[in-house]
């Protein structure tokens, strides 16, 4: 553990759980533990990034915040997976919707992740690498969203780089090949697992629909995604 605390988590050894949720906001990340988690501690808060460990009926489980794209929670992910020997992490954030069939509020379950970013290059693959979730992982996400009466939709997403984008017509492609949703962090989260022989999940619930123009506010986004939130907490 000589390589912690690291320049952006202030943790300590052992501070963390097997299992981190991270939400991409802090905020978030503060509101599940105050919420749902029992003798929750703040571990970690450079940057305001909060991160906290509790425990959900009896187990250690962690949360903490990812930031805004890939650069972001592949920073978070590599040092939770490398420096403090977490072994699953499972996203729970926002997306937007790119299919007719899925809307404000849905779960998306994402079994693959498309994504526009250059980050599999560092890899040096002689090819495309294609990002997909722990099978463990999802499978028992499905199970328990339908012990729990949640419906969810899995399938493909894309984690796109730009949030605006010059390009107005790049959706279309996306749409044509059936994406479900696009988001930010998913993509470099499975990379990031993958290469550190980890395992990840991403769970988003679908806060607006780029085909109709509805969407949730920021208030909503922030304290609105129990059934997600709960989802995960089982996993």
């Amino acid at each position: 553990m000589a390589n912690i605390p690291t320049p952006h988590i202030n943790a300590k050894e052992g501070d963390f759980a097997d299992t981190v949720l991270m939400p991409g906001d802090p905020l978030r990340a503060k509101y599940i533990a105050e919420t749902y988690l029992e003798d929750a501690k703040c571990v970690t808060d450079v940057r305001n990034m909060l991160g906290f460990t509790g425990t959900y009926h009896g187990r250690k489980i962690s949360v903490m915040g990812a930031g805004m794209g890939m650069p972001s929670i592949g920073i978070y992910s590599h040092e939770l997976f490398n420096f403090y020997n977490v072994d699953r992490i499972i996203r729970i954030g926002s997306a937007g919707s790119l299919s007719e069939n899925v809307h404000v509020m849905d779960i998306v379950i994402a079994q693959g992740a498309c994504t526009n970013s250059a980050w599999a290059s560092q890899y040096k693959i002689p090819g495309t690498f294609a990002p997909i979730a722990d099978y463990e992982l999802l499978a028992k996400a499905v199970e328990v969203a339908k012990q729990q009466g949640t419906n969810t939709v899995v399938g493909n997403v894309l984690s796109s780089d730009p949030f605006y984008n010059d390009d107005t017509t790049a959706n279309a492609a996306w749409i044509k090949m059936g994406v479900l949703c696009v988001e930010m962090e998913a993509a470099a989260l499975y990379m990031e697992a993958a290469r550190s022989k980890k395992k990840a999940l991403a769970v988003l619930t679908i806060s607006d629909e780029i085909l109709t123009g509805k969407e949730l506010d920021s208030s909503d986004r922030q304290t609105g995604f129990h059934k997600m939130m709960e989802l995960a907490l089982e996993l």
